[in-house]
């Protein structure tokens, strides 16, 4: 009986100790964490929205699920918003510049889970697909064609634009 108790004891012991460390450290990183994100977010709502130098984040109800934040550029620049949608792989993290009159000035990837070289061709911010949404607006960006071979990434990353546009739309009406 001792030799069973003895292992579980120790064990458990071992577990709990790695645990407290675990929990500590999260204490200390939690904190550095939380900037270096906003930090991050601040860099790119000035790349999608570019003239705006301050940003006022919005309230807005009813927005589309899988708008997550709202915030409108200082100046009347613009609005710039965050949102997700369900890709291939995963959740695919925009941002997305929109003008006063409803275009579109850039989107930015923040985060995806797409497969490498197939999937990543669409959300990567180097391969240019992002691109061919500037300028457009609600009336015309499903023109956008898909990319080949990673149509559920394209569907997901076009769902991610419309919905960034239609909550433009709810902002607008609520102003």
């Amino acid at each position: 009986m001792k030799d069973i108790i003895k292992p579980i004891v120790v064990l458990a012991s071992i577990c709990l100790v790695v645990t407290a460390v675990l929990a500590y450290v999260n204490t200390i990183t939690a904190p550095i964490i939380q900037a270096a994100a906003e930090k991050a977010a601040a860099q790119a709502r000035a790349e999608v929205l570019t003239e705006a130098k301050n940003f006022e984040k919005l309230d807005i109800p009813g927005l589309p699920e899988g708008v997550t934040d709202v915030f409108k550029g200082s100046n009347d620049t613009g609005y710039v918003i965050m949102m997700q949608s369900k890709g291939y792989g995963g959740d695919i993290k925009l941002i997305c510049g929109i003008r006063p009159d409803g275009s579109i000035e850039k989107i930015k990837t923040l985060s995806h889970s797409e497969t490498s070289g197939i999937g990543s061709r669409v959300v990567d911010n180097q391969s240019g697909y992002s691109d061919r949404y500037a300028g457009k607006t609600i009336a015309d960006y499903e023109q956008v064609d898909a990319v080949s071979g990673a149509t559920i990434s394209s569907k997901a990353y076009k769902n991610a634009v419309g919905l960034a546009l239609r909550a433009f739309d709810k902002v607008k009406e609520a102003k």
